[in-house]
C-alpha cells in the first residue's frame, strides 16, 4: 500500500512513519535529557499530561521551517511548535505547546500558522484555547511582511481578542515567554506559572541590557515573584505536572463557551451543612483583623476554594469555588491587609475578575468588610478617582446572579465597588456583627463635628459619645429595617441561604442598561 503525492512520485507508509518518528521526542534523546535537566517536562510530555488518555490528535507535525535566501533548511522538527486537538476530563480543547529543545521555543513563520490554526479551532468550536508557552517570540531572521505575520489582521493576537469572551483561554508560562510570547499571556483568562523556569517580559535580559542598560536575570526580570506580585501572574506552581493539575482544576469551572452552562459535579456536601465556627471568625472589636479564607471556606463546597493572584493587592481575595456543585465566582476584602481597604490594584484586580464571571456566566458572591477607599496624596497618584469607578461599572453591567454578604465594616464608595447596596444585586445578606454607613464613623464625626469636640469640655469624651450615637444607627437591624438588605442572618446559616438564593436565581437576567454596544471603561 502507498500514497501518492502530486508529483507522482511513490511515498510509502515507511516513508510517513519514519518522519513521524524523527520529530518525536525519541529522536532527540539528548535534548530531551537537557529539557529534564533543567526540570522541565518536553513539550509533547506537557500535552501527554494535559490531555485524556487516548484523546490526542496532532496537528501538523510534519511541517517544517520556511526555506532561507540560500535554498537551507533549519533544523526545527515541527517548526518548534507541537499543536493538538483532545479533550480534558471529557471536553475538547485546542492545545499547542512551544517547544524550547527547538531552536530554543523561537516562533517560526510556519509555527505560528499552526498556533493561528488552533486558534482558529477554538474560535469556530467555541472550546477552551490553551497554550503551554516555553520559549521566546518571533525568530528575527525570518519576520517580513507577508499577510500572517504579528500584527496583521490575520494575526494570532487578533484571534486571541476576537476569542476573549466567548471561550476560555489558558496560557500556562513553563519557561521563558518574552516577546511575542508574553503577549499570549496578556489576552489570556488564567496564567499560571512554575517557580523557578517560568519568566515573563516584554523583552529578554539581552535585549533589555543592550537597550537600556539594565543588568537583570531572567527571573529579576520576569520570574513568579515578579510578575506574581504584578498580578501578570494568576497562581505559582513547584513544577510541570502541578501547572496541568492547575489548568484543569481552573477549566472545570467554566463553561466551554459563553453560550453553554458552567459544568455542575455531584453534590458531596450536604445544601443545608451549618457551620457554627463562623460565629467566632469575625472579632466583635472593628480593629481586630482576620483571615477572610476563614469564612469562605468553611461556606463553600468542601472547603475547595482556587485563589487567584494570591500575592497581587492582597487587601482583596478573588477565587472560584463551588456551592451545591454549581461553580461562583467570590471577592472578598482581606481585613488582614490594609484593613481591606480598596485601592487601585484592588480596583483593577477585581474588576478583571468580575468580567471574567459576568462572560462565562458565573455567579458573584461578595463577602464584605470594607472600610473605604484609599485616601490622600497617594491614592491621587494612583489616580484612584477612575479605578475606584471599575468594580462599580462592571458590577453595573452584571447579568449574572450578583449576592452579598456584609461581614463586618461597610463604609463609602469601597462599599460600592464591592456591590454593596440594592443597586443590580440579587440577594443582600448582613451578619449580625456588621455596621453601615456613608463613610467610616470617626473620620466621619472628625469632619463634621470636629468644631463642637473641640470645644467640649471633654474633648475626648465628647467625641466618643458622637462616634456611639453614629453606630446605634448604623446597625445590621437598622439597615434591615429600611430594606437595605433581605435579611440579618446567623453566620452559621450563609451557605444554606446563598444556595437557596442562587436556586432561585439561576442563570442570565435581563440587563437593565439602555440599547449600546459597549461601555467605556475608567482609565
Amino acid at each position: 500500500m502507498s500514497i501518492r503525492n502530486n508529483a507522482h512520485t511513490e511515498t510509502t507508509l515507511a516513508d510517513v512513519q519514519r518522519a513521524h518518528a524523527e520529530v518525536g521526542d525519541a529522536a532527540r534523546p539528548a535534548a530531551v535529557a537537557k529539557q529534564h535537566a533543567l526540570g522541565k517536562l518536553t513539550a509533547r510530555e506537557r500535552i501527554d499530561l494535559l490531555l485524556d488518555p487516548g484523546t490526542m490528535v496532532e496537528v501538523g507535525a510534519l511541517v517544517t521551517p520556511e526555506d532561507r535566501p540560500d535554498g537551507s533548511q533549519l533544523d526545527a522538527p515541527a517548526d518548534g511548535v507541537v499543536a493538538a486537538m483532545g479533550m480534558v476530563d471529557g471536553r475538547p480543547v485546542s492545545v499547542y505547546a512551544t517547544d524550547f529543545t527547538v531552536v530554543g521555543g523561537s516562533l517560526g513563520d510556519v509555527g505560528m500558522r499552526k498556533i493561528q490554526g488552533m486558534a482558529d479551532i477554538s474560535l469556530r468550536r467555541g472550546i477552551p484555547h490553551i497554550m503551554l508557552v516555553d520559549g521566546g517570540g518571533h525568530r528575527i531572521q525570518e519576520i517580513d511582511a507577508r499577510p500572517y505575520a504579528f500584527g496583521n489582521d490575520t494575526g494570532p493576537f487578533m484571534r486571541q481578542a476576537r476569542m476573549s469572551g466567548w471561550t476560555p483561554q489558558v496560557a500556562a508560562v513553563m519557561g521563558p515567554a518574552f516577546a511575542g510570547a508574553a503577549l499570549f499571556t496578556s489576552f489570556a483568562d488564567f496564567v499560571p506559572m512554575v517557580h523557578g523556569t517560568g519568566s515573563i517580559g516584554i523583552a529578554g535580559p539581552k535585549l533589555v541590557r543592550g537597550g537600556i542598560g539594565e543588568d537583570l536575570t531572567v527571573q529579576e526580570l520576569g520570574g513568579s515573584l515578579v510578575q506574581g506580585r504584578n498580578g501578570v501572574v494568576d497562581v505559582v506552581l513547584a513544577d510541570d505536572k502541578d501547572c496541568i493539575t492547575a489548568i484543569k482544576r481552573f477549566l472545570s469551572y467554566l463553561p466551554s463557551n459563553t453560550r453553554e452552562s458552567a459544568p455542575v459535579l455531584p453534590q458531596t456536601d450536604p445544601a443545608d451543612r451549618r457551620a457554627p465556627e463562623l460565629r467566632d471568625v469575625v472579632p466583635t472589636n472593628r480593629r481586630l483583623s482576620y483571615d477572610v479564607r476563614d469564612v469562605i471556606r468553611p461556606i463553600v463546597d468542601d472547603g475547595h476554594f482556587l485563589e487567584l493572584q494570591e500575592t497581587h493587592a492582597r487587601n482583596l481575595v478573588i477565587g472560584l469555588a463551588r456551592l451545591a456543585g454549581h461553580p461562583v465566582g467570590i471577592i472578598a476584602n482581606q481585613p488582614s491587609v490594609l484593613a481591606g481597604m480598596i485601592d487601585a490594584p484592588a480596583s483593577e484586580k477585581v474588576s478583571r475578575f468580575l468580567e471574567l464571571c459576568n462572560a462565562y456566566g458565573l455567579p458573584l458572591i461578595s463577602f464584605i468588610d470594607v472600610p473605604g477607599v484609599l485616601i490622600g496624596s497617594e491614592a491621587e497618584a494612583q489616580k484612584l478617582i477612575r479605578h475606584a469607578a471599575k468594580p462599580i461599572m462592571v458590577m453595573a453591567h452584571a447579568t449574572v446572579p450578583v449576592i452579598t454578604v456584609t461581614l463586618r465594616k461597610a463604609f463609602g464608595a469601597g462599599f460600592i465597588a464591592m456591590g454593596g447596596g440594592r443597586t443590580n444585586v440579587d440577594g443582600a445578606l448582613i451578619w449580625p456583627t456588621a455596621v453601615m454607613a456613608p463613610m467610616g464613623i470617626e473620620g466621619a464625626v472628625d469632619v463634621v463635628f470636629g468644631r463642637d469636640v473641640a470645644a467640649a469640655e471633654d474633648p475626648a469624651a465628647k467625641r466618643a459619645e458622637l462616634i456611639d450615637a453614629f453606630y446605634t444607627k448604623s446597625t445590621p437591624l437598622r439597615a434591615a429595617s429600611g430594606f437595605g438588605v433581605d435579611d440579618v442572618i446567623d453566620p452559621a446559616d450563609t451557605r444554606r441561604l446563598l444556595i437557596g438564593m442562587l436556586h432561585v436565581n439561576q442563570g442570565r437576567r435581563l440587563s437593565t442598561a439602555p440599547p449600546k454596544l459597549h461601555w467605556i471603561t475608567p482609565a
